[in-house]
Order: C-alpha cells, then sequence, then structure tokens
C-alpha cells in the first residue's frame, strides 16, 4: 500500500479511483488512554468489565478508529497544498469492534468530483471511507466531502 498524497489538486481526486493505506496499530494502552478522556465506558477503559460485557473484551471507541482514520487521511490522501476543509460527512457506521492488537488501514473510493459554481479555484471532492482490520474486515466506513483547491 502507498500513499496517494504528493501534491495532489482537485483535478487529481478522479471518480471510480480506490487508494489504499496505512497501517496503525491499536494498542491496549491507546485504546484505554483516548477512552478515559473522551468516551469513559466500561468496555473501553476497565479490561476487567470489558471481558464479562457485551463485546466480550475491550474495544476501541469509535470515535477512537474515527481519529485514527482522520490521521490516515491527513498522512496519505488528502493533499497539503490542496486541501480546505469538510463541509461534513454521511454515513458513519461501525461495522466490527476493534480490539487491542488490530492493524487499520484505509481504503477510499471518489465517489463525486465537481467544480464549484460559485468558486471558480475549487471543487468538492465526495469519497467513500472504510477503515478495515488485518484480517480485511470493514470496521467503520463514512462518505465525506472535501472542498480542494484547483491547480493553478
Amino acid at each position: 500500500m502507498r500513499s496517494f498524497v504528493v501534491m495532489e489538486y482537485f483535478e487529481d481526486y478522479v471518480p471510480g479511483s480506490t487508494h489504499e493505506f496505512g497501517t496503525v496499530k491499536v494498542t491496549e494502552a491507546d485504546i484505554i488512554e483516548f477512552a478515559a478522556k473522551y468516551d469513559p465506558q466500561p468496555f473501553h477503559v476497565d479490561p476487567a468489565a470489558a471481558a464479562t460485557g457485551p463485546f466480550g473484551g475491550l474495544i476501541a471507541s469509535g470515535w477512537h478508529t474515527v481519529s485514527l482514520m482522520m490521521r490516515l487521511l491527513v498522512e496519505n490522501y488528502l493533499s497539503p497544498v490542496a486541501s480546505l476543509g469538510s463541509p461534513g460527512i454521511d454515513e458513519l457506521r461501525w461495522s466490527k469492534p476493534v480490539r487491542p492488537g488490530d492493524e487499520l488501514s484505509a481504503r477510499v473510493t471518489v465517489v463525486e468530483a465537481r467544480e464549484s459554481k460559485s468558486k471558480p479555484d475549487r471543487g468538492l471532492v465526495r469519497s467513500r471511507i472504510e477503515v478495515l482490520n488485518s484480517a480485511g474486515d470493514v470496521v467503520c466506513g463514512m462518505t465525506a466531502l472535501n472542498f480542494l483547491l484547483r491547480r493553478p
């Protein structure tokens, strides 16, 4: 797997193209540290309680998974010279738990790329983003919108 981003612009995000990249390893300490700050439910912060809980063990917060996904996107997909932020996401789903020891990667498919009618220096890219564990199972997915500068 390789990084898509070098110095890409709106024109380089071609509908139908798919990019795979990553990985990031998830540790028990990372899960507990994130959850203790932001999502302190027992199945995220207490291995003993998690063992008897609904998931049969410690799992990462979905928000932790999304944070790791964002890191992968920034490092590998969103262009540092063209990214202008995002007006939002759609259809965020957590389909499988992320557990200590999982290695996550990302798969991004460009769904749509359209030029802005009001601001000709940019376009809007709609991407389907999936986070996969090392077994290839999708653990999280969403559709993201991103504003990107056009090539000067």
